[in-house]
């Protein structure tokens, strides 16, 4: 009976998961085509996507490259594209701390927006799931992005190197960019970190390495954070 319920729960978080593929699908063979237009051959784009699992911090680090950036500071921006991954896994925690530590190491790796809204939103509606039903849950969430996610990487990359260099697509990189922070502004605090972001980035556009970068995103997020705060004491005051 655990079996078949379990079973249940994988079906139904790949059933929450596939309507993410239509947005996995496109990025996947965009950062594909890029890759390979940044230099990399198809196998060391599949290594790179399989290595970080991470659209937004392989975009990131892809334009790093590209601006011959050292490997340290690549890194360290990577890192700070995918910090929110560290709230995440802190929001998962009540739920798969349980779990056996090989369990808790594949859905660390497999920890993606799409993965993570879906388990928490799952998590939070049914309280009483046992945590193999909700480590369950959270593998099937995720199930049909990854195949289709690598496929897409590896079509693109394929298409990537038949595209001639008079195409010049090195606009596209900026506009995906775009269109991914775009429907994240969802509150005033969202709103206010990209505003102060965008303003510390201008200003420390000189510093090299595209250190300024980072500078901004810290920026922003403490900005974010304060006005986060104080939206909160408005609710309470009386």
């Amino acid at each position: 009976m655990a079996t078949s319920t379990s079973k249940s729960y994988y079906w139904q978080g790949f059933r929450d998961g596939t309507p993410f593929i239509f947005v996995a699908v496109p990025f996947g063979t965009l950062f594909g085509v890029f890759a390979t237009e940044a230099g990399l051959s198809i196998l060391q784009t599949m290594v790179f996507t399989a290595a970080v699992f991470a659209g937004a911090a392989q975009f990131a680090s892809l334009q790093l490259l590209q601006d011959g950036t050292p490997t340290a500071i690549i890194l360290v921006s990577a890192l700070a594209v995918n910090l929110r991954m560290a709230m995440y896994s802190a929001s998962l925690t009540p739920y798969l701390g349980a779990a056996p530590l090989w369990q808790r190491a594949f859905a660390a790796y497999l920890t993606v927006d799409q993965s993570y809204a879906c388990s928490i939103v799952q998590f939070e509606k049914e309280p009483d799931m046992s945590v193999p039903q909700r480590m369950t849950y959270f593998m099937g969430s995720v199930s049909p992005l990854v195949p289709m996610w690598v496929l897409a990487t590896f079509i693109g990359a394929y298409l990537g190197t038949q595209i001639p260099d008079s195409w010049a697509l090195d606009f596209a990189l900026p506009i995906t960019f775009l269109a991914m922070i775009g429907p994240m502004m969802r509150t005033p605090a969202h709103v206010v970190a990209a505003l102060v972001a965008i303003v510390v980035s201008l200003l420390c556009v000189a510093i090299p390495y595209n250190l300024g970068l980072l500078i901004a995103g810290c920026a922003g997020m403490m900005a974010g954070a304060q006005a986060e705060v104080m939206l909160e004491r408005r609710k309470v005051a009386p």
